[in-house]
């Protein structure tokens, strides 16, 4: 039997939990340093009594940046072992976190696979999962059926929650001055919305934070700040409504660490890169250094298709600035559920942009696989270059569709390759290509 509830208590009495140490390990970092600053809020390890499958992993600053896979059923495609292949997929590709956004069907069923599957960090929001899971309609869900699932999900094992606590009434008074072009894209943030002017009520979440916080708190869920204000284009970004509610998440969070609930902050969404900088020392500040759990930022919004690329972009900037946690997005977003094929390229152009913002950050180590890399360049050690490459099937497919003459070069440059040229002259030896000129016939 422990004698502490959560990660945060734990490391409050100076107590070194077996995750932390899995996590010092994994992080290079000293028990005592890892221990501080979970204490004080600014790392966070979410980690459910549970749980009993969870590789723990760390997020926040001084750590490498994590990255999210969301994924889950739908109505418009209820397919089980699609969405469990998609988690198997994403746990081989090395992501620390599954969200399980499913909305429709046998929730609980598909949960707790996951729960017992994944030794990833698995998160949800019981917002999505209300309606189906009570089987009630919006207007006449009460506050403690809100508590019910709540604690549904927290019994099942769920290591964090998105929560939509900030969307009070003042958050909604500034978004009615905004008019915004988009007005609210969160879906847990529209369905909290819609209650609330349904009802005539302030945001159960707001109002019973307290409630939540102690369902959290016995089974060590981290609660994850959701912002239901997020922009969901380029010209809402940074305005009253979105700052209106981190405001309240920064209170929010003092009060979940005061119960030593651990928190997360959720971010943008769609803004400008000439915005995102500002923005994530913004949170910091207002939100006393909690981690950052951001999605994206999406920097333009022409590029349905292509928003894993839009995301990238946003993403790389917002963790050299201090976001700590990447919420992927694939190719699909705005268009369609993903495929298999979608979740694939999201996870990779999510692991570019936390791994490109680590380097960019001076994260010890984060330098050494990069170098690793230039050293089998340079070698032209072919297969040592597939073996570091962050997708090695991908980069030994392109490399075998067109194969070079000359074995240690690629069909780029053959035997014109910078590297050999280079190479052959430091180690004294002559470069020739004229015999392998073919003369053409007239």
């Amino acid at each position: 039997m422990r004698d502490y509830h959560t990660q945060m208590e734990a490391a409050k009495k100076g107590i070194l939990t077996p995750q932390m140490e899995i996590v010092a390990k994994k992080e290079n970092m000293s028990a005592d340093e890892l221990i501080r600053r979970v204490a004080a809020g600014t790392i966070a390890i979410p980690a459910n009594i549970n749980h009993p499958s969870l590789s723990a992993e760390g997020i926040g600053d001084g750590l490498r940046t994590k990255i999210n896979v969301n994924l889950g059923i739908s109505g418009d495609c209820v397919d089980y072992t699609q969405e469990m292949n998609k988690v198997k997929m994403a746990v081989e590709m090395g992501a620390e976190s599954i969200m399980d956004l499913s909305n429709y069907g046998k929730t609980r069923d598909f949960r707790k696979a996951l729960v017992d599957y994944s030794p990833a960090m698995i998160g949800t929001v019981p917002m999505y999962d209300a309606i189906g899971y009570l089987e009630k309609d919006l207007r006449d869900i009460t506050v403690s059926d809100f508590l019910k699932v709540i604690e549904a999900h927290a019994k099942e094992g769920v290591d964090f929650m998105t929560i939509h606590a900030g969307i009070n009434r003042r958050a909604v008074d500034a978004f009615r001055r905004e008019g915004r072009k988009m007005n609210i894209v969160s879906r847990g943030g529209s369905l909290l919305f819609a209650w609330m002017e349904m009802n005539g009520k302030e945001n159960p979440m707001f109002e019973y934070y307290d409630d939540v916080l102690d369902i959290l708190r016995e089974y060590d869920v981290t609660i994850s700040l959701g912002d239901a204000m997020r922009p969901g284009c380029i010209d809402d970004s940074s305005d009253g409504a979105q700052i209106s509610e981190l405001i309240e998440l920064g209170y929010l969070t003092e009060r979940a660490w005061r119960k030593d609930v651990q928190v997360m902050v959720e971010g943008p969404g769609h803004m400008a890169m000439n915005e995102i900088a500002a923005n994530m020392q913004m949170e910091k500040r207002l939100c006393h250094g909690a981690p950052f759990y951001v999605l994206g930022p999406i920097v333009t919004d022409v590029a349905p298709g292509y928003d894993h690329i839009t995301s990238a972009i946003g993403g790389a900037i917002a963790a050299m600035n201090g976001a700590n946690f990447l919420c992927y997005v694939t190719p699909a977003e705005h268009l369609r559920l993903p495929d298999l094929s979608d979740v694939r390229e999201g996870i990779i152009a999510s692991k570019i942009a936390a791994h490109a913002a680590d380097i960019a950050n001076g994260l010890p180590g984060a330098r050494d696989w990069d170098n690793q890399m230039a050293e089998a360049r340079n070698r032209l050690d072919w297969e040592r270059q597939f073996s570091l490459s962050i997708d090695p099937e991908k980069a030994r497919r392109y490399y075998n569709s067109v194969p070079p003459a000359e074995k240690h070069s690629c069909s780029m440059c053959g035997k014109m390759c910078a590297v050999r040229t280079v190479n052959k002259i430091l180690n004294g030896e002559a470069v020739e290509f004229c015999d392998d000129f073919v003369p053409i016939e007239k």
